[in-house]
């Protein structure tokens, strides 16, 4: 009993230590909306830097653009100051 206890504390413990290893993700222009939108710190830098955008009813037929495609079929609806403030932003959060 006390090897098997043991034994998953050991397996928890190095599955954590192993996600903690992960390089956060670099976002740039040509990260996929839905990428970014997975990550819970990113997903609120685009809430901020671009409201209304991860609640919007099209979003499941954009979601797979890059926010530099995104930009350039909006019709100027999304400047590229926008684009690169968003990306600015998201490029500050800090690493895991």
């Amino acid at each position: 009993m006390f090897a098997r206890t043991a034994l998953a504390m050991l397996l928890a413990l190095g599955a954590s230590a192993h996600a903690q290893n992960q390089p956060a993700p670099v976002y740039d222009r040509d990260t996929p909306v839905e990428m970014i939108a997975a990550d819970a710190a990113a997903a609120a830098v685009l809430n901020k830097d671009l409201p209304g955008l991860l609640g919007n009813a099209r979003y499941p037929l954009f979601k797979g653009m890059s926010l530099k495609q995104l930009q350039a079929a909006s019709g100027g609806d999304l400047s590229e100051e926008d684009v690169d403030r968003t990306v600015a932003d998201l490029q500050a959060l800090p690493t895991h």
